[in-house]
């Protein structure tokens, strides 16, 4: 059975992500209730920060560590320590600079669409791993909080691992990245308003050890929300990609997501046309599944040009390679990416 001394003793060796010490060394552990009936355990915790992707991290462990110990169900709260106990385990020097921060040489280039369902996702993955293969040292983050899917696009299961009171993002394809899918459980929705959302998105920047990046992408949320404004508002400078179908309806849209970077002072690199027709492999034809125009359309509209037009298709099959969204290089939409990423440098006046 299990007790509330077994709870204790796991929780006891657990660390505050940021001050590094025990929970029995700072008094974190608040409250564990246990419902035997449910076999249900109830803990409240007390760290230094809250609403950080570290908590998350956190929540994760306790929650994994309580159901090793034979938790059927776990419900876990946090709150906040007391400014005496943070300072007195306070670490007193800041490990590495912020990508926001004016030393950082970080290039941003955030990608955007008026509306979900057209692609965007799956231009940022690609993109990103077409700047790797020419050599650069590449990152993305998900910013789509509600609708994160960039782990599950590019095949990753693990998760990120702590380095002090630092997240080290997950890599793969040479690409480094952080989602909110890494602290998410069995894909449960994400419940949360904006400001808590605001200050996930600050530690994806802030504390996280990036790799010296020349190129950090950002997944957007689609349309002109909080959460895509905050990440305008956030960034330095960035240029942009806005990604549509040839549909007019997505091409309509996508010109508020491009009007919104203008009004953020933020440069449209150009517009990405996904899905733009369906080649047969039997006759060679091309079949405009959803019209065409609408890429063009939105390029005039935003004053840009369209740099890129993938067609409808899969990546191929690769026996032991999971990545159901990422084309190879010899594909002929991963010769496409390949030209965007050319392009891309070109327009940051890079060799």
């Amino acid at each position: 059975m299990l007790t509330e001394q077994h709870v204790t003793e796991l929780l006891e060796k657990m660390k505050d992500p940021f001050l590094h010490k025990t929970f029995k060394e700072t008094g974190g552990i608040e409250e564990i209730l246990i419902k035997e009936e449910k076999n249900h355990v109830s803990v409240k915790l007390a760290i230094a920060k809250t609403n950080t992707a570290e908590q998350m991290q956190l929540q994760q462990e306790v929650v994994n560590g309580l159901k090793e110990l034979g938790a059927a169900t776990v419900g876990l709260r946090f709150s906040q320590l007391s400014e005496d106990v943070i300072k007195k385990f306070q670490p007193t020097k800041e490990e590495q600079p912020s990508l926001l921060s004016e030393d950082s040489k970080t290039k941003f280039l955030a990608i955007a669409s008026g509306k979900g369902g057209v692609g965007k996702s799956t231009v940022t993955v690609n993109t990103a791993v077409a700047l790797a293969r020419l050599g650069k040292k590449v990152g993305i983050i998900d910013a789509d909080i509600y609708g994160f899917s960039v782990p599950d696009m590019m095949g990753v299961e693990e998760r990120p691992k702590l380095r002090g009171n630092k997240i080290i993002p997950v890599k793969r394809f040479g690409v480094q990245m952080m989602s909110m899918g890494f602290f998410v459980e069995d894909n449960s929705p994400v419940i949360w308003r904006g400001p808590r959302l605001g200050k996930m998105l600050n530690s994806f920047f802030k504390e996280v050890i990036w790799d010296d990046l020349d190129y950090l992408l950002l997944d957007l949320p689609p349309g002109t929300g909080d959460v895509a404004l905050d990440v305008h508002n956030m960034l330095p400078s960035s240029k942009e990609l806005i990604v549509t179908t040839p549909h007019p309806s997505a091409a309509f849209v996508a010109v508020r997501a491009g009007q919104m970077a203008i009004d953020t002072d933020h440069d449209i690199l150009g517009v990405i046309e996904n899905m733009s027709f369906f080649e047969s492999k039997v006759t060679g034809e091309k079949e405009y599944v959803f019209g065409k125009g609408g890429g063009d359309k939105l390029a005039d509209v935003l004053n840009t040009e369209v740099i890129g037009r993938m067609s409808l298709q899969q990546p191929y099959d690769e026996e032991d390679v999971f990545a159901p969204s990422v084309y190879q290089e010899n594909h002929p939409n991963g010769k496409e990416y390949q030209k965007i990423a050319e392009k891309i440098i070109e327009e940051y006046g890079e060799k």
